[in-house]
């Protein structure tokens, strides 16, 4: 089974999602973390669900869709992967992750 390690910046990206919606609805905020981290899990069984992002570089970087945010992901030669951050729908994810 892959092995998924979240990095610290996307920790840091879901601490911010989280704490941008808790200003109005703390539950919510809640049950979006839990279900981003929900569907990280697929990963795990199948790493290779989300669609390949493109790019100019030789890396297996991919996107997985949850709601309106992205999780962009890199699988590693060791098969195993590492979360590379949480990005809502509307930020040009260029600018993040190169």
């Amino acid at each position: 089974m892959v092995k998924i390690n979240w990095t610290h910046e996307a920790q840091k990206w879901l601490k911010d999602i989280h704490d941008y919606i808790a200003v109005d609805n703390s539950s919510a905020a809640k049950r979006v973390v839990e279900g981003i981290y929900e569907k990280a899990r697929i990963l795990e069984e199948y790493p290779e669900i989300g669609h390949k992002y493109h790019s100019d570089y030789n890396e297996d970087i991919r996107v997985l869709l949850y709601g309106h945010y992205r999780i962009a992901y890199l699988i590693k030669s060791d098969r195993n992967i590492d979360i590379l951050g949480i990005f809502h729908g509307a930020l040009e994810i260029n600018k993040y992750l190169f």
